[in-house]
């Protein structure tokens, strides 16, 4: 398996920037790693809240409406954490595939 078809695929599949740091690209790979976790665990933590805002409905005697209504106040985060997370998943592969490094 080549050098390019490696840092694609580490950087497509497992994790974007594996595929910089692979190829010798330390800072380009560090923020590439650091962005993807900031949107991930940002992610996480906007779905652990809703699924708080969930176990918590049948205590408090809450509508599935209103409970719903809970829910879809965080949604925009979401969208924008998502969309950010694929842009750099993106530019990720893209540039796995064709930076020239030293390896």
């Amino acid at each position: 398996m080549s050098n390019r078809i490696k840092c694609i695929a580490l950087s497509a599949l497992v994790l974007p920037g594996l595929g910089q740091l692979y190829r010798g690209s330390r800072v380009k790979g560090g923020v590439m790693l650091l962005l993807d976790n900031v949107f991930l665990l940002g992610g996480l933590f906007i779905g652990l809240r809703s699924a708080g805002k969930l176990m918590v409905a049948g205590k408090q005697g809450l509508t599935p409406e209103q409970v719903l209504a809970a829910i879809q106040m965080d949604s925009p985060y979401v969208k924008w954490l998502l969309g950010g997370f694929m842009i750099v998943w993106a530019y990720g592969v893209v540039d796995a595939a064709f930076f020239k490094g030293d390896n």
